[in-house]
């Protein structure tokens, strides 16, 4: 299974954006990476067919043009949930929809300055109604973690706009961490490793990133099923590996296969640990460099590959 291609530039404007979203998804499933599902490898209860119907189920809520962005998380966590059966992709749909959202101002193809510019006036104006129907969301899938805290609960009504109660959870979550931040470990952290892969190795790209995102902090979501010292330990084998992988230079390199990674992966799911949170992060920044290549920041984006 191939990634879709980056749409031609006499495709319509959206659906440039839409084509990114459904090929990050696609490469998050077409890539082996440790712990997560994939086509080479399922795990957890789920397979990659199931990511891949999610993904064309939430299509249309997230990028709904002027629609809130409560109301996308909510219609997207919905039809996904219609479509898989269960939570697959609640944290790319928490990460995309503000994105999609800033694309109503920018136009699909922005630069990373305007993009980021227009994605923090999006989550400025996230209010009380925008918490609603996320917690109606959140809720839904029932990812476990976010609705523990003490305060705003996700199985209460909010008292607090959607960023406001996201800043709560930042410092526990780290996709929540991107509301209160503007998705600065995206437009940082990931484009960065996403820029350091070939520019046409697009598995390379997504293996780099979530590895990048994987060893630099503990995953959310190995915290919340195993708490924090295993998490923290994971987070250390990936920088060791990470390390390795890349003793290959990356520039000469067109494909993600290793078999050290295929037997940690291997080991990772024999304990259920699944480094969810490194991957939707990796989704949110392919789909984020995908629409950017397609605009004005192309040039600055392709020049930084290979470094």
């Amino acid at each position: 299974m191939n990634p879709p291609p980056v749409p031609e530039p006499g495709t319509p404007p959206f659906e440039r954006a839409r084509a990114a979203f459904l090929a990050a998804c696609t490469l998050d499933v077409t890539t082996p990476k440790p712990g997560n599902v994939s086509v080479q490898s399922a795990g957890h209860g789920m397979t990659a067919a199931q990511f891949l119907a999610s993904a064309h189920a939430s299509l249309d809520a997230l990028f709904s043009r002027g629609a809130r962005v409560g109301q996308r998380i909510l219609d997207a966590v919905t039809r996904t949930h219609a479509a898989a059966g269960c939570n697959t992709n609640l944290g790319i749909v928490l990460l995309v929809a503000p994105l999609a959202a800033a694309l109503d101002e920018t136009g699909p193809a922005p630069s990373a300055r305007a993009w980021r510019d227009a994605a923090e006036r999006v989550l400025e104006r996230l209010d009380i109604d925008d918490a609603r129907l996320a917690y109606r969301a959140i809720a839904l899938a029932n990812p476990g973690g976010l609705g523990d805290a003490p305060e705003q609960s996700v199985h209460a009504p909010p008292t607090l706009g959607l960023r406001d109660a996201m800043r709560l959870a930042s410092e526990r979550d780290r996709i929540a961490r991107q509301y209160a931040n503007g998705f600065a470990d995206i437009f940082d952290t990931g484009l960065a490793a996403c820029r350091a892969a070939p520019a046409d190795a697009p598995e390379v790209a997504m293996l780099n990133v979530f590895l990048a995102f994987l060893g630099g902090w503990p995953d959310s979501h190995i915290v919340r099923k195993h708490g924090l010292a295993l998490a923290q330990s994971v987070t250390l084998a990936a920088r060791e590996q990470h390390a390795r992988w890349r003793q290959t230079p990356l520039a000469t390199r067109r494909t993600p296969a290793d078999a050290e990674l295929d037997a940690w992966d291997a080991q990772l799911k024999a304990r259920a640990i699944n480094p969810g949170t490194s991957a939707d992060l990796a989704v949110a920044t392919l789909f984020v460099a995908r629409c950017i290549e397609a605009g004005p920041a192309a040039h600055v984006t392709h020049g930084a590959r290979g470094t």
